[in-house]
């Protein structure tokens, strides 16, 4: 885990060695830098920061493109600076053109990402796994990925290319426009939200030799697959995007319905723990150790 004076090794690197070594890399997502950190000590070999997560936590709204690109890419520097895993993080559609894509991935390099998704559909977007999406044309997105794979100064940083042209063009349509993000420099292709095991496969065969990313949205219009059929299908990346935001919530509203209804938190304190093992939680043994390393006498 992560301390406050930490040096982590090239964590981009580090994500790229992990997914050369087979087998899918599973990135549960993150909202926040607490949640972060508890994907962190879960023992997990990377996180992702959520674009869904971070609009419900920053703004408690949902994700139709209300947060822009500075507020995005700072929210991604808050969880890369709370751990030391590779941080894989949603950069939505880049907030503009080819352009505004090259800002984008500056800045998110310098917020410490190891890798960003970039998506076709048009501003405002909105989650993949909402009724309503449109895409821009194949070729601007194409675009968009050339300058995102030029824009960056550590060639370790892994650009993700997401198309949403499924529901709304079919599926041979995102197959079609995965490949020419490929042939426009993307390390992984990323077909969201297939609504059916076949498409699944379709998608696995069809873009076999590449990188692939499968979104397993908790709750949303793509079937759960297990571990071992995705390994077996060859996708290198599983994204959990949302688990950790919806426990999370329903915890919240189990303690304040108990605490409209009997006045006090007293019956579930049992299962919230205490603020003492909550600050060991989040890190006060590293606090102790730094103020004990500085100390001084005074004079």
């Amino acid at each position: 885990m992560a301390d406050l004076l930490s040096r982590p090794g090239n964590r981009r690197a580090r994500l790229r060695e992990l997914l050369d070594a087979g087998g899918p890399v599973l990135a549960p997502g993150a909202y926040d830098a607490l949640s972060a950190r508890l994907v962190e000590q879960a023992g997990f070999d990377a996180v992702y920061m959520t674009g869904f997560g971070t609009t419900a936590g920053l703004l408690g709204r949902p994700d139709v493109g209300l947060l822009g690109g500075a507020e995005m890419a700072a929210h991604a520097g808050r969880l890369a600076d709370a751990v030391d895993l590779p941080l894989i993080a949603d950069a939505d559609t880049g907030y503009g053109n080819p352009v505004n894509v090259v800002r984008t991935v500056r800045d998110y390099e310098r917020a410490g990402v190891a890798a960003l998704h970039l998506e076709d559909q048009v501003m405002p977007k909105r989650c993949g796994h909402l009724a309503g999406k449109q895409v821009v044309p194949a070729a601007e997105m194409a675009a968009k990925v050339r300058a995102a794979v030029d824009a960056r100064r550590d060639p370790d940083l892994l650009v993700i290319a997401r198309t949403d042209a499924a529901a709304v063009h079919g599926l041979d349509e995102a197959l079609d426009r995965a490949r020419r993000c490929a042939d426009a420099g993307a390390d992984l292709l990323f077909v969201e939200a297939p609504t059916s095991e076949r498409d699944i496969e379709t998608v696995a065969t069809a873009l076999a030799g590449h990188r692939l990313v499968f979104n397993w949205a908790e709750g949303g219009r793509t079937p759960p697959l297990s571990r071992e059929r995705l390994a077996e299908l060859g996708f290198a990346l599983v994204l959990f995007p949302v688990g950790t935001l919806l426990a999370a919530t329903a915890g919240m509203r189990a303690l304040l319905e108990r605490l409209r209804a009997d006045g006090t938190p007293q019956a579930l304190l049992g299962e919230l723990g205490g603020l003492d093992a909550f600050a060991e939680l989040a890190g006060i043994g590293e606090i102790r150790e730094l103020e004990e390393r500085y100390r001084h006498d005074g004079g």
